[in-house]
This record gives structure tokens, sequence and C-alpha cells, in this order.
């Protein structure tokens, strides 16, 4: 019998040496990997969470993780996830797609978080802005 499992692209506070890390449990790390250059990255509630969303034009390459997550893991994970996090499939420059957890770009626009993007990354812009 095979256990099913799902790879997850990590792109935020759950990142190595992030805050949620422990987040993932005993999560298996694959590899650092980044999507394809089809992304916005914003800062939700003003630094609380990342918030991502694919678009048409006009987008960067995010960097991340990939893990291998049981399901018990995945649906541990999606519970922990702050409100209006979706999990969906997102395309990664090495031709692969992973699971990531995308938020609504409607609601960034509505709450007008920050566009993040130029930093070039989640940890990026926490070290940038930590202080």
């Amino acid at each position: 019998m095979t256990i099913e499992t799902k790879q997850v692209f990590i792109c935020g506070s759950a990142l190595r040496g992030q805050p949620d890390h422990q987040n993932l449990g005993d999560a298996k790390f694959l590899r650092e990997a980044k999507t394809i250059p089809s992304y916005r990255l914003h800062s939700v509630q003003n630094g609380w969470h990342p918030g991502i969303y694919k678009v048409a034009e006009g987008g960067i390459s995010i960097p991340g993780e990939v893990y291998e997550l049981s399901i018990e893991q995945f649906n541990a994970l999606k519970e922990s996830e702050p409100p209006h996090m979706y999990p969906a499939e997102v395309e990664l420059a090495d031709g692969g797609t992973a699971i990531a957890f995308l938020y609504p770009q409607e609601l960034v626009e509505q709450y007008g978080w920050e566009d993040i993007s130029h930093y070039g990354g989640w940890t990026a812009y926490k070290q940038a802005t930590a202080s």
C-alpha cells in the first residue's frame, strides 16, 4: 500500500528560518524552487502573511521550497493557513507543478495590500523591513 502525498510549494512564513516553519511538522523537504514569472506577491495585513496570485502579465518568479506532505499533513497545514487562502496548483520554473496557498487578488485590491513583488520573495521582504 502506498501513502498518498502532495508536493507543496511554500513561499512565505512557513519557509525554513521563518516563524511558521513548524506548521509543516515533519514534512519532507524536497528542494528549493521558484515559480514561473506569472505571479504577484503582496504583504497581507501589513506583513502578517504573504498573498500570491497568478497574473496574465507583469508577474515575477517567486522563490520558495517544495515539500512532500502526507494527506494528513496537508490537511493540518490547510487548517493553519490564514483566512481566505486556498490551495491551487502553481507552475514551477523547472517545468513541474506543486500545490501552493494563494490569496484572492480581488481581496488584495479591495484592501490595498502592498505589492512587495519587487523584493523578490517573502524572506527578502522580511529581511528588508525588519526593525
